[in-house]
């Protein structure tokens, strides 16, 4: 692997920097909306809305695999689905091949949270994407799309959910 080159002209340097700036802003526009909601049953954390992305992006997913995929212990994770669960957004069942294990589901309730978290995501993204020429949309289309290729090929699993849509 080569050494890092933090020369500001270097276009690795200036994407590595807009991709963490980008991602910094759309965590605060994305907290925002979250808590401007009158929704007061609405997830008290980003762990606990991350925790139904997953859940969304796989129906009937295992607690363990849910477990892997936030890079949290099982205890937190548990705790993150006792609130879900008791605000009416996730419910619990055993695997049908193991009874031991517990599968994860989004309630109607839970789904129709998400729904509107993105919608307002969106709103948001389609008044800044808008406001671009054809051609800097194509571009941070194409961009966005082989920066998550990417990502996933690190990663090694799927970080695609659900309600992804495509900006361009």
């Amino acid at each position: 692997m080569t050494a890092p080159n933090n020369d500001p002209s270097d276009t690795r340097h200036v994407a590595i920097q807009s991709a963490g700036a980008i991602t910094e802003l759309l965590d605060v526009m994305w907290e925002h909306a979250r808590h401007s909601s009158a929704d007061t049953t609405a997830p008290s954390s980003t762990s606990q809305l991350r925790l139904m992305y997953v859940v969304d992006g796989e129906d009937g997913i295992r607690m363990r695999t849910v477990c892997q995929r936030l890079g949290s212990a099982p205890p937190t994770v548990t705790r993150m689905c006792d609130r879900l669960q008791a605000i009416g957004f996730l419910e619990r069942l055993p695997c049908p091949d193991n009874g031991r294990e517990i599968a994860l589901r989004l309630t109607h309730t839970g789904k129709k949270h998400l729904q509107r978290i993105r919608e307002q995501r969106d709103t948001m993204l389609h008044q800044a994407i808008d406001g671009m020429p054809p051609a800097q949309r194509r571009a941070l289309a194409t961009g966005l799309a082989a920066l998550q290729t990417q990502l996933n090929a690190v990663h090694g699993e799927r970080h695609h959910t659900s309600g992804s849509h495509s900006a361009a």
